[in-house]
């Protein structure tokens, strides 16, 4: 199985809004969150509780099919390994319904895990409960907590989607390491660019499967 790479003019457009502002719905920096009970690609019940030596959290919401979410696999990869051993695992959650976009189903999850070797735990919010009480809107979109599950950022990973060596700002780097040392993220907020979250509809409309990224933020409207 090969990436999707997409040409630069493709991503041109992308734009990341920076600044200390709050998620538009959902939880704020500096909020409690609730802690949750998701179907791990393993087949087991993973919760934030389990990771008993954590000193804090990357929950980032993710999926397979978004081409921004795509870019960033790596990425993510790469936090979880430089970081988890320092007490911040990784943990990623795709909160897409496959009625909209098959490719983000459970069995694709762990097709999609296994064949780019996943460190980290990948769970599956299929009620779709978890990332509206996080004010999750795109994929990805990053909430780092610490042991209280207290919220420190929320937003982008970085501000190069589609180059990481390019990138200039490495937010949740930043931040994590900010925690290490006992201080607040700055920014604490940053606007996360990708695909819109998938929501499950009243009535299932005709599935999508493929989807490229475009100007505005690289989504759907």
């Amino acid at each position: 199985m090969k990436k999707t790479v997409f040409p630069s003019l493709l991503l041109a457009g992308v734009f990341l809004l920076f600044g200390s502002a709050t998620s538009p719905c959902g939880y704020a920096v500096g909020d409690q969150a609730e802690d949750f009970s998701l179907k791990s690609v393993n087949n087991k019940t993973v919760s934030l509780a389990d990771f008993k030596d954590a000193l804090g959290y990357i929950v980032v919401f993710t999926c397979n099919h978004c081409p921004y979410a795509q870019l960033y696999e790596q990425r993510i990869i790469d936090l979880h390994n430089k970081y988890a051993p320092k007490g911040f695992p990784v943990i990623a959650i795709n909160p897409n319904s496959p009625l909209i976009v098959e490719e983000d189903s459970f069995e694709e999850m762990q097709k999609r895990s296994k064949a780019y070797k996943y460190p980290f735990e990948y769970l599956f919010d299929e009620e779709q409960t978890v990332y509206p009480k996080f004010g999750a809107t795109r994929t990805p979109h990053v909430f780092l907590l610490d042991r209280n599950l207290i919220i420190r950022y929320i937003g982008a990973i970085d501000d190069n989607p589609e180059t990481p060596r390019s990138a200039k700002n490495r937010w949740v780097e930043k931040a994590v390491e900010a925690m290490l040392r006992g201080e607040k993220p700055n920014p604490d907020f940053t606007r996360a660019v990708g695909c819109t979250v998938k929501k499950k509809p009243d009535a299932a409309p005709v599935p999508v499967t493929a989807e490229k990224p475009a100007n505005e933020g690289g989504h759907r409207p």
